[in-house]
């Protein structure tokens, strides 16, 4: 677990993108004859250099949690349509495309979030500058966020657990 005020590592990042992939690929592997129809495709992109523009192109547009610029410099997405009811980790031009549209969410007394993240009930997921992560209690960008994971790692361990999970 990520303690409160440690920055997330590349090292930890990428050996959690290995070990997820491999537990996903178990989960599809066993996906039609457990659930009688085929799974959608679900994946961790990787980050290119494309994906890299995109992210300093995100960092000049507003200020950036360094956890999450982290974690974009990994990985460009993660559409996981077929985990619980879904989790989807947005590009970071479109997390840029978001943000000119809605702008930040206010999450509680902490400064504003970026909205980086949804699940498959529509409900977002942001990070602000504290390096917290929280969850909107609606489908909405303009209704009340709650905290879901003390850091963005913590974020990834709960989601990455739902993937091993979802194989039992």
């Amino acid at each position: 677990m990520n303690v409160s005020g440690e920055r997330l590592e590349l090292e930890w990042l990428r050996g959690w993108c290995e070990q997820t992939s491999a537990a996903l690929g178990l989960l599809m592997s066993s996906f039609l004859s457990t659930h009688g129809f085929p799974p959608d495709e679900n994946a961790i992109i990787l980050a290119t250099d494309e994906s890299h523009e995109a992210t300093d192109a995100l960092v000049d547009l507003t200020p950036t949690p360094s956890d999450l610029t982290t974690l974009y410099w990994v990985v460009r997405e993660i559409s996981w349509p077929d985990v619980e009811n879904g989790y989807f980790i947005h590009s970071a031009s479109t997390v840029a495309t978001h943000f000119r549209e809605y702008g930040a969410v206010q999450v509680d007394d902490e400064s504003p979030g970026i909205v980086f993240a949804s699940d498959g009930g529509g409900h977002l997921f942001a990070v602000a500058g504290s390096g917290r992560v929280w969850r909107s209690t609606t489908a909405s960008w303009f209704h009340d966020f709650e905290v879901a994971a003390a850091s963005i790692q913590e974020f990834l361990e709960q989601i990455g657990r739902r993937v091993a999970d979802s194989r039992n």
